[in-house]
């Protein structure tokens, strides 16, 4: 059993946080379209970002400064427009939002660190921009979380939060979370982001180095098509309200405290994976008998990934070669005649050889998860051997339906 459990409120959960989402004018639509996530006091700050060589203004600014130093006080988030491949101008324009943020909250502007999604090669629509600030800041609520969740959103479907409690000595320590993506899905950090924030007190090293091996294990392990974004960008905020002692080398507490970070991404991960455009499942993928934990979730996103693999699950078809062929080509060394794969309970492959299966109710078991109820039945689970090694990993994805390429052809149309 997890040692910790669900708690309200997203990320203003932990104590020390307040948030907020207006209507600021950026999105055509009218949708909300600006967010802010702030904490009363410093706090430790770590992130990772997108690996692509093309990215947006706010990925290189908000590099930088937590090389500078690993803390903040605020993160702004804008939707509609990804300020990505907009040169000089674009980056002027995330300096100018710091700078602007920090002025109405009062704050070093190099603790303000800034998100942005929407249509790559648009730079931020300033005039709204600057009048959306002060309006935004004046929102800021301890229970503005559920508002901030919907300004960050473009193409999802549903917003995406989560918090946890647990115990560390005899106080409460909490983390809570929120993501957006829906396609343009790929991290390889690291359109995706997400943001969380957590009350412990961490020293900024370790903080990082838990957040990357969280980062690995849920964010690196989704994907919906392939893409990796411009944009990609994962937070994490710990601001030490929660009084505890400072937790500042390995042991138990920190070891519990990664743990739920972990589980804060992971579910955040594979709410983008289910919410992937045109989606009617998630994928869960899971590889054991791999020689070590990179080669697992190196073969599991392969599968995952798979637009074959994909496209038969979108069609109910339990053709268990698309799932072999992906394995195989994942660039991890295994004995094929060590093979085995399952869909859900029924067994496919064993030691390499097809095994006779129930066609029917393997059609059936992935018509039930397209029906099924959303991050609770609705997940297709397939599970892969490869040999006897100590690896094991998980990846998550979706199905590939004929939605997913209306939705992409449309998209700035």
């Amino acid at each position: 059993m997890a040692d910790w459990q669900v708690i309200s409120g997203g990320v203003t959960a932990p104590k020390g946080y307040k948030a907020a989402g207006i209507t600021a004018g950026l999105k055509p639509s009218g949708a909300p379209d600006l967010a802010l996530i702030y904490s009363e006091v410093e706090a430790i700050a770590a992130g990772i970002f997108t690996t692509s060589q093309v990215r947006a203004a706010c990925v290189d600014y908000c590099r930088d400064r937590l090389q500078a130093k690993p803390s903040a006080r605020a993160i702004l988030v804008n939707a509609g427009q990804a300020n990505a491949a907009t040169g000089a101008a674009g980056a002027a324009d995330a300096e100018e939002c710091a700078q602007l943020l920090a002025k109405e909250l009062d704050i070093d502007p190099n603790t303000v660190l800034l998100a942005s999604t929407g249509v790559i090669g648009q730079r931020i629509k300033m005039e709204p921009m600057r009048a959306g600030i002060p309006q935004v800041v004046a929102a800021l609520s301890d229970e503005g979380g559920a508002s901030a969740e919907k300004s960050i959103l473009t193409t999802d479907l549903v917003t995406k939060s989560i918090a946890l409690e647990t115990m560390i000595g005899d106080r409460p320590v909490r983390i809570g979370g929120m993501s957006k993506g829906s396609g343009m899905i790929h991290p390889n950090m690291a359109t995706m982001l997400a943001f969380v924030t957590c009350d412990a007190a961490v020293s900024p090293q370790l903080w990082q180095e838990m957040l990357s091996r969280a980062g690995d294990r849920s964010f690196n392990q989704i994907t919906v098509d392939g893409d990796t974004s411009t944009n990609d960008s994962l937070f994490a905020l710990a601001n030490g309200q929660s009084r505890t002692p400072a937790i500042t080398q390995w042991g138990p507490e920190a070891e519990k405290l990664e743990a739920m970070l972990t589980a804060v991404c992971t579910h955040l991960a594979k709410a983008i994976a289910r919410d992937g455009e045109g989606a009617t499942c998630l994928i869960e993928v899971a590889v054991s008998g791999a020689p070590d934990e990179a080669a697992a979730r190196a073969v599991a996103k392969t599968i995952a990934g798979s637009a074959l693999t994909k496209s038969a699950i979108f069609g109910r078809d339990p053709n268990w070669g698309r799932i072999a062929g992906a394995a195989g080509r994942a660039g991890v060394k295994f004995d094929q005649n060590n093979l085995r794969i399952q869909l859900g309970d029924i067994v496919l492959m064993e030691n390499g050889q097809p095994l006779a299966f129930d066609r029917m109710a393997a059609h059936n078991y992935l018509k039930a998860a397209a029906e099924g109820e959303y991050l609770k039945t609705d997940t297709v689970a397939i599970g892969v051997s490869i040999g006897d090694g100590p690896g094991s990993a998980k990846a998550w994805g979706c199905d590939l339906s004929y939605d997913y390429v209306k939705i992409n052809a449309e998209y700035t149309t």
